[in-house]
């Protein structure tokens, strides 16, 4: 039995992260602490308030832990790491997941590719961005590759050059082939600085070069190639007019403001990158119990930048921020340079500020009316899901469905919603192993039984482990599970439950003859739902998901059992050395009329393995 007043005496006199858990031992609320002994202690004076919401929580306190650590930052640092983990109920939380794209010219290769990212990675790479449109990214890419003629290719150059024909980006002029030898790796490379100098935003060499191409191609009357110009020229100046000057200083900045109500805000971002603003974004924030503007701000940018790979010299706030001391130590670390976070009180930089503001108020107006209506689709639906059938809370439900034809390939799939939106990182597919011909109980037994028995052992190494967070993918058990079918599918996951000692609530998707959902057989009774209801419409889309994603899976399978190649029959003779052969001799009778000596010559080869390939096609019967 944990005793608070107790536990409270034991706090230590040091800086760390407290973790509030409730009756059923669920992360409610993490903290960090210059002093952890004064700052928990406070939570539970009869005197101190800390607003409603943070009252409501502290009654719900069963239990705390702390984790002690050696400074305020390293506090930060764990204290962002473990809420973007739990997302407890009642921090601070931002609701938006993005990542922003980069353009990635990797330098480190000797014939350097222009891609497109979305991590920037502490490798030989110079990354450009973050961009807020992928859209943008995309077509600023494919113009570079046709301005300067930039291999998209992955082979490993110079040492694949020659090994394999040039690729169609070369028949039609947007490749010069260095896979050939056809350009230097100084040539080249003069062509990647081009780039680079693009991306940097000098855009006048470039244009002054598509100018005169036009013109000299015009008055050779190459008119084909004149329109190829002039679309390549009005491209680079649409890019161009996208860049508008912020300021002449040429820093990195993100400008930041907020509006919130009672319960949320929107936190909008003004991205400028070298003195240009690129691009603003907003972000739903749901407030914690009590926060202050000042403090959601503090939250945002922890969690923010937490996720975020690039971080600005500069930050600029509308008002002071408690923490803004140990933050701007993190981010300094974490930019390896000197972050500055600040208030403008005067000119430019407090009109972009005052504009930020204007445009996060105008995005929380628009958007309050559009955030209730997707609640309703995700939270109502599954609000009303539980109360049609008696469940005090749901949140994580997982859906099996089988994929077979005639028996061939049959497989398996698990789908799964949380909080009334798929979780698609853990679906899961299965290939059945002790079934061989069409039987869906059967398959279904297997997959349930596979599905559980590995959850519960990860669950075990977990708590073997001690580890607080989860361990593997199935280590958490869905609160629902549905199936797709009626008495005989739920009877088959509720026998799997039973003998694995598990104890979740089952219920199958009922459909009507016409192959439509029409309710939910739960408790050896069929429930009917209203069919404009929320819940219904949730019903059906994680009944169809289920159902797309076994037939994805099982689609895929035919398809590479399409094209499996007689090769694959042969011992030894994997991938590489089945491509490598393709490559040398271009058909199967080619393969079977070379004698040993011929084969082993070929790449990846060997004696053995062009032993056995002759043997395959040599031995009798073949």
């Amino acid at each position: 039995m944990f005793d608070i007043q107790e536990e409270l005496k034991k706090l230590p006199q040091k800086p760390g992260v407290y973790i509030m858990h409730d009756a059923q031992d669920t992360i409610i609320y993490i903290g960090k602490a210059v002093s952890l002994r004064n700052r928990v202690r406070q939570y539970f004076r009869p005197s101190h308030n800390e607003g409603i919401r943070k009252d409501q929580m502290v009654k719900q306190i069963a239990r705390f832990e702390y984790i002690i650590t050696d400074s305020e930052l390293e506090a930060l640092i764990l204290e962002c790491n473990l809420i973007k983990e739990h997302r407890p109920k009642y921090n601070t939380m931002l609701r938006d997941d993005k990542s922003y794209p980069y353009i990635r010219v990797t330098l480190g290769e000797a014939f350097p590719r222009v891609l497109f990212s979305r991590q920037m990675k502490k490798d030989k790479s110079r990354y450009f961005g973050p961009y807020t449109s992928a859209g943008a990214v995309k077509d600023t890419i494919e113009l570079l590759r046709k301005i300067y003629q930039l291999r998209t290719c992955n082979r490993s150059l110079p040492k694949d050059t020659g090994k394999d024909r040039p690729c169609l980006n070369y028949h039609i002029h947007q490749c010069m082939a260095p896979c050939q030898g056809y350009i230097s790796q100084e040539a080249y490379r003069e062509r990647i600085d081009k780039a680079i100098e693009f991306l940097n935003g000098n855009y006048q060499p470039v244009l002054k070069e598509l100018e005169e191409k036009m013109q000299q191609a015009s008055e050779n009357l190459e008119f084909e190639k004149a329109i190829e110009y002039r679309e390549l020229l009005n491209s680079v100046k649409q890019i161009a007019q996208k860049q508008k000057i912020t300021n002449s200083d040429g820093e990195d900045k993100d400008i930041i403001a907020m509006a919130a109500d009672e319960e949320d805000a929107v936190v909008q971002v003004f991205f400028v990158r070298d003195g240009k603003l690129i691009g603003r974004d907003h972000f739903h924030v749901r407030i914690g119990g009590g926060d202050t503007h000042s403090q959601v701000l503090a939250e945002f940018l922890k969690q923010f930048y937490a996720g975020t790979p690039f971080i600005p010299r500069e930050i600029m706030l509308p008002q002071e921020i408690e923490e803004a001391e140990v933050i701007s130590q993190w981010l300094t670390e974490k930019r390896g340079q000197k972050v500055y976070i600040r208030v403008p009180k005067k000119g430019t930089k407090e009109k972009l500020v005052e504009l930020a503001g204007k445009n996060a108020a105008m995005v929380l107006s628009q958007d309050k009316e559009k955030i209730k209506r997707e609640e309703g689709r995700t939270i109502g639906a599954l609000k009303e899901i539980a109360a049609l059938l008696d469940m005090e809370g749901l949140n994580r439900i997982e859906a099996f469905d089988i994929s077979n034809i005639n028996g061939f390939e049959t497989v398996g799939s698990m789908i799964v919603y949380e909080k009334g939106k798929p979780k698609r990182s853990d679906y899961r597919k299965f290939k059945l192993r002790t079934v061989t011909r069409p039987d869906d109980y059967g398959s279904m037994y297997e997959v349930l039984t596979r599905r559980f028995t590995h959850g519960m052992k990860e669950q075990a190494e977990r708590k073997e482990r001690k580890l607080e967070q989860e361990y593997g993918s199935f280590t958490r058990f869905p609160d629902l599970i549905m199936m797709d079918g009626g008495k005989g599918q739920v009877n088959v996951a509720l026998r799997v439950l039973e003998e694995l000692r598990l104890n979740i609530p089952v219920c199958g998707m009922v459909k009507d003859d016409n192959h439509r959902t029409r309710g939910l057989y739960y408790n050896n009774q069929e429930i009917p739902i209203e069919k404009s209801s929320e819940g219904f419409k949730l019903i059906t889309r994680v009944q169809d998901e289920a159902h797309r994603f076994a037939i994805e899976y099982h689609r895929s399978l035919r398809s590479k059992e399409q094209v499996h190649s007689v090769l694959d029959d042969i011992p030894g003779i994997g991938p590489a050395r089945r491509k490598a052969l393709m490559r040398r001799f271009l058909s199967l009778d080619a393969i079977r009329e070379a004698d040993v000596e011929t084969l082993a010559q070929v790449d990846a080869m060997n004696e053995q393995s062009a032993q056995a390939v002759y043997d395959f096609f040599h031995s009798a019967g073949s």
